[in-house]
């Protein structure tokens, strides 16, 4: 088989137009684990996708920089610790970064290092996910993947009026009261997604991301309906399709300056026919492909 990201060239962080990077961990669900295997089936899928878009944008002259993946700690107690270095590292670089899960706790030490960053100019952050992930905690845990956004807004950088929630259709009763305290964070649900203009929904998530220095794109893929996404531990009915997920990157990629994106919650044990992981794959050059377009 090939190697992955067949057709790409590949460099050095220094001399790459964008930087990857895998983190296998699951260990903060609240489900079915499983997407800790998610960064070696991409890896291994994108083996098989041709370095073109669907429109036929030439991604060769792409040159990427796969650190590989984080592996994680047998201790664990430290591995956000590394997890946020790590990052903080490749972000450094100022390249477009992509990061891999791993459940969605990932994005607690990712996008600290994000915002760490670019301190002190305020950060943005578009979360596209079915659940909200604005806990305190879940189920006694201050990591859980129930609490990124939560710990996202802990960053002193980090400011409500520039959190966008897109596709949302669970919510905790806690996280319902924390929406009502702080009413200036952007939620599109997937009914509003549905029946509002898209046009009129992205317009909405640029004017939440005016004044940010940095846009961080944090994208779980259970936004998608289980009929696209079914390899996923905590998936909801009710959701976007594909083509809408797609569509919506690309146009936050082309009209706001998002510097790193993760993708997230991908568990290739609870799949069927890769489905889940094509899709994530599928998103993933497209998002290529936006880059090309945007330069």
């Amino acid at each position: 088989m090939n190697r992955p990201w067949r057709g790409f060239e590949t460099g050095k962080p220094a001399e790459s137009d964008l930087l990857i990077m895998g983190v296998p961990f699951d260990g903060a669900v609240s489900s079915f684990r499983g997407a800790a295997e998610a960064p070696a089936r991409l890896r291994k899928l994108s083996a098989m996708t041709p370095p073109v878009s669907e429109e036929g944008i030439d991604l060769r002259g792409l040159v990427i920089h796969d650190r590989g993946d984080l592996q994680v700690d047998p201790e664990g107690s430290s591995y956000f610790d590394t997890v946020r270095e790590e990052a903080l590292e490749l972000i450094k670089k100022g390249k477009f970064t992509l990061f891999f899960g791993g459940d969605h706790s990932i994005t607690i030490p990712l996008a600290g290092a994000f915002a760490e960053h670019y301190y002190p100019e305020p950060v943005g952050m578009i979360h596209i996910d079915s659940h909200c992930d604005l806990m305190e905690r879940y189920e006694g845990v201050q990591w859980s993947h129930a609490c990124p956004q939560r710990r996202f807004l802990e960053q002193e950088n980090a400011a409500a009026e520039n959190l966008a929630l897109v596709g949302i259709r669970n919510l905790e009763v806690e996280e319902m009261e924390f929406l009502q305290e702080h009413p200036s964070i952007t939620m599109i649900t997937s009914r509003q997604f549905y029946h509002r203009p898209r046009t009129d929904i992205v317009e909405q998530v640029i004017k939440a991301m005016k004044g940010v220095e940095a846009v961080y794109l944090s994208l779980d893929i259970d936004v998608l309906d289980p009929a696209y996404a079914p390899g996923t531990g905590v998936p909801e009915a009710g959701g976007l399709t594909t083509r809408e997920v797609i569509e919506f990157v690309r146009e936050m990629i082309l009209s706001l300056p998002v510097k790193a994106m993760d993708l997230v919650e991908v568990a290739p044990p609870l799949d069927h026919s890769d489905i889940t992981s094509w899709s994530a794959v599928k998103i993933i050059y497209e998002t290529f492909a936006a880059l090309v377009s945007s330069e």
